[in-house]
């Protein structure tokens, strides 16, 4: 998370920028073009976007008219602006409809929102790392900003933490040793055994609750979402300074875990198999442990 005290600026994730050569350009334009807009909340000019996202001015323009002209823009001539339609909203609401479409989730973190002031995130599990797919935010000046679309690597932060308590011991430690094995020069190291520990004490909460780990001063505090039936895990989050967080910690995890146990009786949950393959060391691949 960033911590913004000035005006809301934003930031293509760094997943996105780093992953960019494997991605299709124009498709990978469309959904980063949603996402902004999604975090924007308002309508937006095409050099706002150009600018925002690193995007040829010229480029952009074509990519937004193509986006009006199938329905998922709406294009106000006299301000020149644009902003997503309804159309976007209703996608994916099939997926699961007693969670999505009647509005349970989102009305769990518009009340976790409304009771806290605080950052809340949902986040799904892509791979190796925590996505955060949909984010409410209090106004910059009081909060640390994430843009919609980030990640965090499942082992440092309280949303991995969440979803690895349900892991067993032997693909923790393959997901800290690999997080450990591609982390950065002079980086901070998983050490395995005190993540152990720090998990046992995320089954005993029921959740997680991480400090100074992905940005000093930042914090998390996370639980997992019941699993829908053929969709990757998820977690939902409350996220702001480590100070505030740690003083109201209980009784944040004590709102998250209510709200889940509402949104259980609700939905049709079946456990399944974790998505992630398990990590084998590749040939020559070194991996660290602290």
């Amino acid at each position: 998370m960033i911590h913004r005290p000035h005006p809301r600026v934003w930031q293509r994730p760094r997943a996105a920028i780093a992953s960019e050569n494997k991605l299709v350009k124009s498709a990978s334009r469309v959904f980063e073009i949603l996402e902004f807009l999604d975090d924007m909340r308002r309508p937006t000019t095409v050099m706002e976007i150009a600018e925002a996202l690193g995007y040829p001015q010229s480029s952009t323009s074509a990519l937004l008219s193509s986006m009006v002209a199938m329905g998922y823009l709406v294009y106000e001539p006299s301000k020149r602006t644009y902003m997503t339609s309804s159309r976007v909203a209703l996608l994916g609401s099939w997926v699961n409809e007693p969670f999505f479409a009647e509005g349970k989730l989102i009305s769990l973190m518009k009340a976790l929102y409304a009771q806290f002031g605080h950052t809340v995130l949902l986040g799904m599990r892509n791979g190796l790392k925590v996505q955060f797919i949909h984010i409410l935010q209090p106004p910059p000046e009081d909060r640390l900003f994430m843009p919609t679309g980030s990640s965090t690597p499942l082992a440092i932060c309280a949303g991995g933490h969440a979803m690895m308590a349900s892991m067993s011991s032997e693909e923790v430690t393959r997901i800290a040793l690999r997080y450990n094995a591609e982390a950065a020069e002079g980086a901070s190291l998983v050490r395995v055994r005190q993540l152990h520990e720090d998990l046992e004490q995320v089954r005993e909460r029921g959740y997680a609750a991480v400090y100074d780990a992905v940005l000093r001063g930042g914090a998390l505090v996370a639980a997992r979402l019941p699993q829908i039936e053929g969709q990757r895990q998820m977690v939902i989050a409350v996220g702001g300074q480590s100070a505030v967080i740690r003083e109201a910690e209980a009784e944040i995890a004590g709102a998250i875990l209510a709200g889940i146990a509402d949104l259980a009786d609700s939905t049709r949950v079946e456990a399944l198999p974790e998505a992630l393959a398990p990590l084998e060391a590749e040939d020559g691949e070194v991996l660290r442990s602290a």
